[in-house]
């Protein structure tokens, strides 16, 4: 195994950090599940484009190759090697308002966790095997959910195509494709053992088997982002009592995707800003500051669509869930604030 040839293309933050003396030290270590150096890099290597550049493959993995992950976890949620993340999912404690009340600007809000199961790799050194024990694992404790949150667990496999096409066009289910994820080894044996369970409404989904073994997500149009929250929080609680998830007191609940770890959670709303996506400059400096993330309206790596954006907290670890959804909603509106301030006739 040679050190990679990083090109002026790269900017993660993998290629930032991965030193010759780390790597010198690091290339021949591998964790229990045979996840060594090659495996985590290899994502960020092919793919110039990358902006972490890592995936990893068990929990054992974060400490083993600690040197090169510590830099890039710290930097990226500005955490601290020393420091312990703190859970709070009391929704009682998150005190907002609609921010869109008229719903001129928030089309739709979504906020969602990514969970391991414990005493399993992580996605990208799972076997075949191990997957479908999840899904089965999974799918069974779906259906003790009652209420609202009562629904149907329907596996990729077996589904209709245009069923899947239906729901991949109206941002329900993930599809197979992404590069970084393929790079990875995430899309390993499409689609054995991934699935998709919805309630009847479909305000309330859990993806199997994707980038992280559980996606659960909370989801409905407008701008209720307390109530999108809440019932988030009703649903994790009640998966939680039947599953040990993987959790560390320093990162968190451990995901594949280090951005991830911490809360794991990815608060958004899909917002129409026709003004500011004509004044870049602002618009950055707004989300930056309150420590936001754009996006397009198709996830990851996808570009915006008639000057509607997905907008979300970046920073998961070390703040707690209240905190996640509470700077998403500032960060939201002090960029309508920004949106009805510019003078510009569109």
């Amino acid at each position: 195994m040679e050190y990679p040839k990083f090109s002026i293309k790269h900017k993660s933050l993998m290629s930032k950090h991965l030193k010759q003396e780390i790597f010198d030290k690091m290339k021949g270590l591998y964790s229990k599940n045979n996840f060594g150096l090659q495996n985590i890099i290899n994502s960020g290597v092919i793919n110039p484009d990358s902006d972490i550049g890592v995936y990893v493959g068990d929990e054992e993995s974060y400490e083993l190759f600690a040197d090169l992950l510590n830099p890039i976890i710290n930097e990226y949620h500005k955490f601290s090697d020393s420091s312990f993340h703190k859970t709070n999912m009391n929704f009682d404690e998150l005190k907002i308002d609609n921010p869109d009340p008229q719903n001129k600007y928030i089309l739709s809000t979504r906020i969602r966790v990514g969970r391991n199961l414990k005493n399993f790799p992580l996605g990208p050194a799972i076997s075949k095997q191990q997957r479908l024990v999840i899904e089965n694992i999974v799918s069974t404790a779906l259906t003790s959910l009652k209420g609202e949150l009562k629904g149907k667990y329907f596996s990729i496999k077996g589904m209709k195509k245009e069923d899947r096409e239906y729901l991949i066009l109206n941002h329900f289910l993930f599809k197979e494709g992404d590069k970084h994820q393929q790079a990875a080894g995430l899309n390993r044996d499409w689609p054995s053992g991934r699935g998709i369970y919805h309630n009847k409404n479909k305000t309330f989904l859990v993806w199997i088997n994707e980038e992280d073994q559980l996606r659960i997500i909370s989801m409905q149009k407008g701008a209720s982002i307390g109530s999108v929250f809440k019932r988030l929080v009703v649903a994790v609680n009640s998966l939680e009592s039947k599953m040990d998830f993987s959790f560390s007191d320093h990162l968190g609940y451990i995901t594949s995707c280090p951005t991830n770890l911490g809360t794991a959670m990815r608060a958004s709303v899909h917002i129409k800003l026709p003004k500011l996506a004509k004044n870049q400059n602002l618009f950055t400096k707004i989300t930056e500051d309150n420590n936001l993330q754009i996006r397009g309206i198709n996830g990851e790596h996808s570009q915006s669509e008639d000057c509607i954006f997905d907008i979300s907290n970046k920073r998961r670890l070390g703040v707690t869930e209240v905190q996640c959804v509470k700077e998403m909603y500032n960060g939201v509106v002090a960029l309508i604030n920004a949106e009805e301030q510019i003078k510009i006739n569109l």
